[in-house]
């Protein structure tokens, strides 16, 4: 029997620690973080919306993202196991999907559907206008990772492994897709992301990303994008969580104990690949790839050339998040709730505005931020 064990990331850390140490009873140091810098005349980002919801295990920070569509938010309180709809700061509807206590991922909406899911691995689909409870389906697994809704299809990963499509308006499951397992793996699941039109994009746990058919389920694409090295099962940890991200026809990858690299999917190739452990999807653009690793560089590459345009190191240790682009400015998160604006151009910090607790997700939409943090704070920012 192919058991699979998730584990969280902390618990690495003191794993990894732990390798090689002699001593009965071995010493860990902590890490310190470094302290934010200080910054004269800093820019700060104008805050338009805020709520709190239930926080989350420090030790297993769920992605609770905000969904938005049409202008309308949606969002759950995993404690409350509550699915929400605000539009501007007027609350449209609350609903209460059980008594479990066990909503786990993020909303999603469109197609004028919202869709959770469970650590049940319940998947649910809501009326965005109301917040009726549509549709209900059960899956293999835990869901920690939100949804995708592509072609009428919701695209769901569980964290035993399978993907789900599921018709957006009735619930019906379409297909089924058994992803290969790993016997250790980190506890994360990267997001369903389009390749194109007709395919989605599944990061897993074997350093893989595969490439499925929406509507057929078949599989299109099967790349490894990184390696890893090492002894010891924990050192060969070489998960993909972050979320692949597609710039024409390259798709650029992270992974923990592993690279980033940019393949080229129309030659079929990699284009460069280069040594950095991280577990948050990269930011992209036409010129530039630009990462935040495990242990808290920020970090520019030419997307072509893979050249390193420059590395800050003024966040050491401080848990960073995956980092965005917000009009100009490149904006991270970290486990104070800090949102530090630098400039994409030089990785200079320009700015910073305050949150509450572990930024576990930042998002653009329409050119505003949409910030989730483990203490359950989520808000949504933009330029001044």
């Amino acid at each position: 029997m192919n058991k699979r064990f998730k584990i969280p990331f902390v618990l690495t850390l003191v794993a990894a620690a732990l390798v090689g140490c002699s001593s009965n009873k071995p010493k860990v140091e902590k890490i310190k973080p470094n302290p934010l810098p200080k910054l004269v005349q800093a820019k700060t980002l104008q805050q338009v919306f805020s709520e709190h919801v239930s926080a989350t295990n420090k030790n297993d920070p769920l992605r609770l993202q905000i969904a938005v569509d049409n202008g309308t938010l949606f969002f759950i309180d995993p404690k409350k196991d509550t699915v929400e709809a605000f539009q501007g700061n007027k609350r449209l509807w609350a609903t209460r999907i059980s008594k479990h206590e066990t909503l786990s991922a993020g909303a999603v909406a469109g197609n004028g559907m919202v869709i959770v899911g469970n650590q049940k691995g319940q998947l649910f689909g809501l009326d965005e206008a109301t917040g009726a409870v549509k549709w209900t389906s059960q899956l293999s697994g835990p869901i920690i990772t939100p949804s995708y809704i592509q072609q009428g299809r919701v695209i769901t990963v569980t964290n035993d492994g399978n993907v789900y499509a599921h018709d957006v308006s009735s619930g019906q499951q379409l297909w089924t897709y058994r992803l290969p397992t790993v016997a250790l793996s980190l506890r994360g699941q990267a997001a369903p992301t389009q390749l194109d039109p007709n395919t989605v994009l599944i990061g897993t746990a074997n350093a893989y990303v595969y490439g499925i058919d929406v509507v057929s389920g078949m599989p299109r694409l099967q790349r490894r994008v990184a390696v890893a090295e090492g002894s010891t099962d924990v050192q060969r940890l070489n998960d993909i969580d972050g979320d692949p991200v597609m710039m024409g026809q390259f798709m650029v990858t992270t992974s923990y104990q592993g690279q980033v690299t940019v393949t080229d999917l129309q030659q079929q190739q990699v284009v460069w690949s280069d040594n950095a452990s991280s577990n948050k999807r990269p930011e992209v653009t036409q010129d530039a790839v630009y990462i935040t690793t495990m242990d808290g560089k920020i970090i520019a590459y030419g997307l072509l050339t893979g050249e390193k345009l420059w590395e800050n190191d003024q966040l050491l240790h401080r848990n960073l998040s995956n980092p965005v682009l917000l009009g100009s400015d490149l904006v991270v998160g970290d486990f104070d709730g800090a949102l530090s604006l630098l400039d994409p151009s030089t990785g200079k910090i320009i700015g910073r505005s305050m949150t509450k607790g572990d930024v576990t997700s930042l998002r653009v939409v329409d050119n505003q931020l949409y910030v989730s943090t483990q203490k359950g704070a989520l808000s949504v920012w933009q330029n001044r």
